[in-house]
């Protein structure tokens, strides 16, 4: 596969509307090359999920902009936007588990939806993925009837699924009931093989530290904006 040859995600002055976003309206800078791995961390998971937002074309600029494999967000019509974030996988701890429909559906909507995957590629890859994090399968019970552990193992299966260019990963290892970081690890090993990025946002630096030899960049994202940090 050939990678692309700009930065997979670039941030430039990205300010946010404050009123929407609820982040302080500072700019944000970042580059992110395409295979890299960087760590974000912050004391606010909240505060993960909207700038894993912000990343993915879902919030206002007062300034600056945000593109993705090269493209400006503001620049694309709906039909792109959502083509584009069907290359994204996310791990959020916003509440996306509706119990209308089986697990299942939500694990694998976003490839239904934002590509043109074959359903029984999407089937097979879904199987692939529960058996490396431990399920007994793809599981069609509404989420409402999952252990919180099978709900952790799901939320991984739904972001690496579709071979995404970009990962927004908001650290499922800190509070997970099992120890998922083998299948986690291996998954993001394989994605940033393939030439996808990663942000790995987490609030506890113990978690990372297995893999800090293989992290491009550490980052603190607090109230006055996203700073470097020296890799400790």
């Amino acid at each position: 596969m050939n990678r692309l040859a700009g930065p997979m995600l670039e941030l430039a002055d990205a300010t946010p509307v404050f009123d929407e976003s609820g982040m302080p309206p500072t700019p944000l800078t970042l580059r992110l090359m395409p295979g890299e791995c960087v760590i974000v961390e912050t004391r606010d998971m909240t505060r993960a999920t909207v700038f894993a937002d912000l990343c993915s074309g879902m919030i206002h600029l007062l300034k600056g902009n945000v593109r993705f494999m090269g493209l400006d967000w503001t620049e694309l019509n709906d039909r792109r936007r959502n083509a584009l974030r069907g290359r994204i996988g996310r791990i959020t701890r916003r509440a996306i588990w509706s119990n209308l429909f089986g697990t299942h559906v939500a694990m694998m909507l976003k490839q239904l939806h934002h590509t043109t995957i074959p359903l029984e590629t999407v089937t097979t890859d879904t199987e692939h993925l529960c058996e490396r994090f431990g399920l007994p399968g793809i599981p069609t019970d509404v989420p409402g009837r999952l252990s919180e552990a099978d709900i952790v193992r799901a939320a991984c299966v739904r972001a690496f699924l579709g071979k995404p260019q970009l990962l927004l990963l908001e650290d499922p290892l800190e509070t997970s009931p099992v120890d998922l970081s083998q299948p986690f690890l291996e998954s993001l090993t394989e994605a940033r093989d393939r030439g996808a990025s990663a942000i790995w946002f987490v609030r506890d630096p113990t978690v990372w530290q297995r893999y800090r030899q293989a992290i491009n960049g550490q980052w603190r994202l607090a109230d006055d904006g996203l700073m470097t940090i020296r890799m400790r």
